[in-house]
């Protein structure tokens, strides 16, 4: 198992942290920002974290007889989200490495010069500043930082593995096709299919 947590977790965690490095680097003066930026981060985190329902259904078919209950099932994608999360903070660490760590200074200022051109009143910009700079003050912390940076991709892992879990409690469901040789057994084969655990 220890081998199918490892192995899926690090393709979720290259799929999500390859185009976070590109982007925080190569785009580092004008990344995607806003509900752009939001859309383009979490489609990807979806993408990569479909690994875990990979990773599920391979354990179920190839180690399990093609049964698995909820619980294991799930704590398996929960154990590959965490190891997809890891190598996350990892990159995201090491863009911060090659940006100097200045990433909140110049969304910040980035932030605040757009809320500026859009016309927000001077009220509105202090509160803004402030927020910011509250911000800035939490990020400087590692720890904070780790877990902030955490947070962000974990709670996709969660939803997926409990997607994957409830779905392939179901052994019927996406089952390994039954080869020509056991054709005239596969009546049988489905019969004694077990019933889905609960």
């Amino acid at each position: 198992m220890l081998r199918t947590i490892l192995t899926y977790g690090l393709i979720a965690g290259v799929v999500v942290g390859t185009p976070l490095f590109l982007m925080g680097t190569l785009m580092a003066d004008n990344p995607p920002t806003g509900a752009i930026g939001m859309a383009i981060g979490y489609l990807t985190m979806l993408i990569a974290l479909s690994a875990v329902f990979v990773g599920v259904k391979r354990w179920r078919d190839h180690e399990l007889g093609g049964v698995i209950r909820f619980l294991p099932a799930f704590g398996l994608g929960l154990a590959i989200s965490v190891v997809a999360g890891l190598v996350y903070v990892l990159v995201w660490e090491g863009v911060l490495a090659v940006n100097s760590g200045n990433f909140i200074a110049d969304m910040s200022a980035r932030m605040i010069e757009e809320r500026r051109v859009a016309g927000a009143s001077a009220a509105d910009l202090a509160a803004l500043q402030a927020q910011m700079a509250s911000m800035q003050t939490l990020y400087a912390n590692p720890f904070a930082r780790l877990a902030i940076t955490f947070s962000e991709i974990f709670p996709v892992g969660l939803l997926v593995s409990l997607l994957s879990a409830a779905l392939l409690r179901n052994p019927r469901f996406l089952r390994l096709p039954i080869n020509a040789d056991d054709t005239s057994s596969e009546a049988e084969s489905v019969s004694r299919t077990p019933p889905p655990p609960r």
